[in-house]
């Protein structure tokens, strides 16, 4: 794949790189007569490799950037790379994809291969493949890629490849992408300036490092053997791209209309320049914006209403085309069409809430937690959402997803994209997490909340009869709120009646092995200030072992809240994922002449991140189960593994745990 495979900013999308891979079966083999190739592609592929784990797949064995920037800020990049292929899973890795645009024309491009034989073959222009992408599900881009599967493409091969680019940046910032999850034996990168530009640099996720100075307004960085960022088989892993060293070099001189000074203010103040007239509220957007809040006074109110209807009346869809990857489009067009993409819905709310008297702004986030780094500014994100400004002195327990900038204000943070996490509050993905609040000169990079638990819950309530012959049967709710009830959410108001049976009856199969449903209901799906609540008949057989006068039960009849976890050496920070409080509340109905000989003793432990505990008791001939669990954080740091091992074997035990009852 290409070197630099992050998406265009703040379209809320997978990488188009990624996408290409959908594409390759279709890209033709070319074998080719004995060709020559580049003595660096020689040089490279002769190198001596240090003994790698035998699970690695390929190997980058040189990777080469020189980015050049003329005086009137046009850029060229030149990009050398070759790779070595170790295993069969390795031949991906080898697939050369170089993407483009109308602003981005590719200049030159060659492609070479030396095979596990040593044949060497060098391709033609017309055995690269091109593809686009308009129309295709949610997107209209003018984003095309050029794909080439070298011949020789098995283990013990090697492609190399070769591209010149020209590049019409949108702001003066380059982002050297240096580590990814295979590993490297060389990378340089070299920046050539015009005379009397200046650059600066800041680093994410790796030491600071001073470039050699070729003179003339040259600089190169150099890096050997860059270890591989390997995220396979690690549970509860954070993204790549949150642990992967960046460099971002920001470049500044007269020939550059805008640029930046490598500080989150200038980046702010950049992106004013391309969104403030989008922002402008149209007649047609006021009066909807009055419709809406008609007959409302409180902030709350007001800005909910909004809010709500840029969630459900306002489609999410791409049109990106050039600058369109940055810059919205008019909040009157989008309000016209009722679609837009993340920074498109963010301008419509903020268009809408200004019409109603309420100030708003934009910010820039990565839907992947940790890939926005407080230290190293860059427009390195995907995502776009909206800081809805809160009324000095104001207060009210709905507001939860609350910052406060330097200057004292605060901003209520929402996601107008995110469809299903309820007003008020922030997914999951995004929290703990870092965002751009852009404001002109006011532009700051702030942290963004971590909800309480108390905000995403599930609560299972039950009461069951158990029969003599070991059957139980009783009844069954459960209510979900927040980012947990997503997904049950969408099943509910968009799946037919055979996906939500299946879904059920493939949950309750890792409880039960034969059992009966009936009587299934489904409440406030579409209510997100409500809980969802699902309720339904249970009959279950053989759920209590008889072993002679004794029936063995298993107190938690249901719902599991289990977490995986190994022995392996932990290195990488732990993603919890999201904040969240389960209960279950489950009474058990003993059958007549039983009675309880033996509970399960109380748990209860308390890790700081998080806490669970759970209690039987005998109340007359009734067994009662309550138990909570609570997860307080989204990230620990890689020593805390051992933490979360016990507090898997806790509720491990605690799930499988046994009461005993006995004929009297």
């Amino acid at each position: 794949m290409t070197h630099d495979a992050r998406p265009s900013p703040w379209v809320c999308r997978y990488s188009f790189a990624i996408a290409v891979l959908i594409l390759l079966s279709a890209v033709p083999l070319c074998f080719a007569k004995q060709d020559s190739v580049p003595d660096w592609v020689r040089d490279a592929a002769a190198q001596k490799l240090p003994d790698y784990p035998a699970e690695t797949n390929a190997v980058v064995l040189l990777d080469d950037t020189t980015y050049s920037v003329a005086a009137n800020g046009q850029a060229t990049e030149h990009y050398r790379r070759v790779v070595k292929i170790l295993r069969p899973q390795g031949r991906d890795d080898a697939t050369v994809a170089v993407p483009f645009d109308k602003d981005t024309k590719i200049l030159s491009l060659h492609v070479w291969s030396i095979g596990p034989d040593g044949h060497q073959y060098a391709m033609k222009d017309n055995e690269f493949v091109q593809y686009g992408y308009p129309g295709q599900g949610n997107f209209f881009e003018d984003d095309k890629v050029k794909v080439a599967n070298a011949p020789g493409r098995d283990p013990g091969g090697v492609v190399a490849y070769e591209y010149e680019q020209r590049i019409r940046p949108l702001l003066t910032e380059k982002t050297w992408f240096f580590q990814s999850d295979l590993p490297s034996l060389s990378q340089t990168f070299t920046l050539e300036l015009p005379l009397g530009y200046t650059f600066g640099t800041v680093w994410a996720h790796h030491d600071s490092m001073k470039a050699a100075d070729l003179e003339s307004q040259r600089w190169r960085w150099e890096m050997k053997d860059v270890p591989a960022i390997d995220l396979n088989h690690v549970l509860y892993r954070p993204a790549e791209l949150s642990l992967a060293g960046r460099m971002t070099m920001h470049y500044s001189g007269a020939g550059i209309p805008v640029s930046t000074n490598g500080t989150w203010q200038s980046i702010g103040e950049w992106y004013q320049g391309l969104a403030k007239d989008r922002l402008v509220a149209t007649p047609e957007i006021a009066a909807k914006a009055s419709e809406l809040t008609a007959g409302k006074t409180d902030f709350y109110d007001k800005a909910e209403a909004i809010g709500e209807f840029l969630q459900d009346q306002v489609r999410y869809f791409v049109i990106e085309m050039g600058i369109g990857g940055y810059q919205p489009h008019f909040a009157g067009d989008i309000f016209h069409n009722r679609y837009g993409d993340c920074k498109d819905k963010a301008t419509l709310l903020s268009a809408m809430l200004s019409s109603v008297g309420i100030h708003s702004a934009l910010m820039m986030v990565d839907t992947s937690r940790g890939v926005v780094d407080p230290d190293a500014p860059s427009i390195v994100g995907d995502h776009m959402i909206a800081a809805i400004e809160i009324p000095k002195g104001y207060s009210s327990p709905k507001l939860h997803s609350v910052i406060t900038a330097k200057n004292g204000r605060q901003y209520l943070i929402f996601d107008p994209t995110w469809d299903k996490t309820p007003f008020g509050q922030l997914e999951h993905g995004l929290q703990g997490g870092y965002g751009l609040l852009l404001e002109g000169d006011q532009s700051q990079i702030v942290a963004l909340p971590v909800l309480s638990p108390e905000l995403n819950t599930i609560h299972r309530t039950a009461q069951f009869q158990l029969q003599l012959d070991g059957s139980l049967k009783g009844t069954v709710t459960e209510k979900r709120y927040g980012d947990i009830s997503e997904n049950r959410r969408r099943l509910y108001l968009m799946g037919d009646a055979k996906e939500q049976s299946d879904f059920l009856d493939n949950m309750l199969s890792n409880d039960f092995t034969t059992f009966t449903v009936s009587g299934f209901k489904v409440q406030n799906a579409a209510s997100l200030s409500k809980d969802l609540t699902t309720s339904y008949s249970l009959n279950a057989d053989h759920f209590a072992k008889i072993m002679g006068p004794l029936l063995m039960v298993r107190p938690r009849v249901l719902g599991s809240d289990s977490l995986e976890t190994d022995h392996k050496t932990r290195k990488v920070p732990i993603n919890l994922r999201q904040t969240l409080q389960a209960t279950d509340d489950f009474s058990i109905e003993l059958p007549a002449g039983y009675t309880v000989d033996e509970t399960p003793d109380p748990v209860k432990v308390d890790l700081g991140f998080a806490a669970y505990q759970s209690s039987v008791e005998v109340k007359g001939d009734t067994l009662h189960y309550t138990r909570t669990y609570t997860v307080r954080k989204v990230t620990l740091s890689s020593d805390r593994y051992s933490d979360l091992q016990k507090l898997a074997g806790v509720i491990e035990a605690d799930e499988q745990s046994r009461a005993v009852l006995k004929k009297r």
